[in-house]
């Protein structure tokens, strides 16, 4: 027998290919979502162009016959849309008919009742665990989650006899008898057999076999003002000063030195080297209080209040001997006037071509799957992007650590040789930002 899956609203403003997402069974949408997609269509924001192209393919389904007795979601028949225009029976569950979440529960509810096997599908929660009480089988959107205790840390040790570790250390390269073989730029700490103390640090370059490691090739002193501090931060910035790995993911907790690293490396690629011409940096809009709207100024003025970690991490690149925080400021206003910097929120991204940049995404955790490949294909020839963010530190409440995407394309891309990842797990910030960020 097909399963009748009730969508919640928020599943298709999450992701616009969900009526999809359910194989050969029938997807039951409630007439109370589509009231709700009404009311966010007219946003200019990620929602709201979910929600207006979630209608215009309701619009193109009607073709196939009427919505209110079931539709086929595809030529060859598999999958039946339906829109359940039924009066909810919320009062029938004990819960308030005015909220419009209960209206949408209560098709799930009443169809159960009918014997129907029945998913109710929600992304929000408290809906869920009310689903649940009800008795109603229940479960999150899960189309693009990724487990994110194993979640690719881009680097792995690896013990090597000592003839192997001797040529390894003349930079030859050297095959490994690891399994699974090694992705496309994952990094190795190679270790000597003989004399465990002794290290190297080499990478699979992606023209090498999976088990072949060589050298790394990006020495980061004289090119960036700062000294990695870790294993991982130098392994960061092998990847953050490779020209040919044009995607970079960084993913790690406060503190581990994600943002000021892809600055550093943008700063010494655009404006020391010349490499690209601008450096955009970008932050989705996901207040902890009131939304940037409510932010006095200009767009560049609400903008320049948005982005005061950028500004932080600038400061503190551009620090010399005898400067005062004026004179780092003005610096940083220097790159705004010329255009070597810019800053844009990434709603006004969408659209956009962007050549020969040094694109960064702070904050990226707070993505969706849909909006990251939105990003990604906003970049053109020679350009570079680097998406940073904290996958436990998330803001946008129909995301978690398995569903943002940020752990989605980690995970997507860690076997292609355009992409590559470094998972940082030490605070460097200082010794009580390590201890808050472990502790509390």
């Amino acid at each position: 027998m097909r399963k009748h899956f009730v969508l919640d609203t928020n599943v298709l403003l999450h992701d616009t290919t969900a009526l999809w997402a359910f194989g050969d069974n029938v997807v039951v949408i409630p007439i109370t979502v589509i009231e709700e997609l009404d009311k966010f269509k007219g946003q200019n924001d990620e929602l709201g162009r979910n929600a207006r192209e979630v209608v215009r393919q309701l619009d193109r389904l009607r073709c196939r016959g009427s919505l209110g007795c079931g539709v086929p979601l595809d030529e060859r028949g598999h999958g039946t849309l339906l829109v359940d225009v039924e009066p909810p029976p919320v009062a029938d569950m004990g819960l308030s008919g005015e909220v419009p979440d209960h209206r949408i529960l209560a098709t799930a509810w009443r169809l159960k009742r009918e014997g129907k096997p029945v998913i109710f599908v929600s992304k929000d929660i408290n809906l869920r665990i009310k689903s649940d009480a009800l008795g109603i089988p229940t479960m999150n959107f899960e189309k693009e989650q990724v487990n994110i205790e194993r979640l690719y840390t881009g680097w792995r040790e690896s013990t090597v006899d000592e003839e192997r570790f001797a040529r390894f250390a003349e930079n030859e390269e050297i095959e490994l008898e690891d399994e699974p073989p090694l992705a496309p730029n994952e990094m190795v700490l190679v270790r000597n057999a003989a004399r465990p103390r002794q290290t190297l640090l080499g990478r699979r370059h992606p023209h090498l076999e999976p088990h072949t490691v060589g050298p790394l090739r990006h020495e980061p002193s004289g090119q960036v003002a700062i000294a990695p501090r870790n294993l991982e931060q130098r392994f960061a910035l092998e990847l953050l000063l490779d020209d040919d790995v044009p995607l970079v993911t960084l993913v790690g907790r406060a503190g581990t030195g994600k943002t000021l690293l892809a600055l550093a490396a943008a700063y010494a690629k655009t404006v020391r080297r010349e490499v690209y011409d601008k450096i955009l940096v970008s932050r989705p809009i996901m207040p902890l209080g009131r939304d940037i709207g409510y932010l006095p100024g200009s767009k560049d003025d609400k903008l320049e209040q948005w982005m005061k970690p950028i500004f932080d991490n600038l400061k503190f690149l551009l620090r010399e001997k005898g400067r005062t925080g004026a004179d780092h400021g003005r610096r940083i206003q220097e790159l705004l006037r010329s255009g070597l910097l810019e800053l844009e929120a990434l709603t006004y991204i969408r659209g956009r071509s962007i050549w020969r940049q040094y694109l960064i995404v702070d904050e990226a955790q707070n993505l969706t799957p849909h909006e990251v490949k939105t990003i990604i294909s906003r970049a053109g020839d020679e350009t570079k992007l680097v998406l940073t963010g904290d996958p436990y530190q998330i803001d946008n409440p129909y995301l978690d650590s398995s569903s943002n995407g940020l752990s989605y394309v980690v995970q997507a891309l860690r076997d292609e040789a355009v992409a590559g990842h470094m998972l940082l797990t030490r605070s460097e910030r200082s010794r009580l930002a390590a201890v808050a960020a472990e502790r509390l």
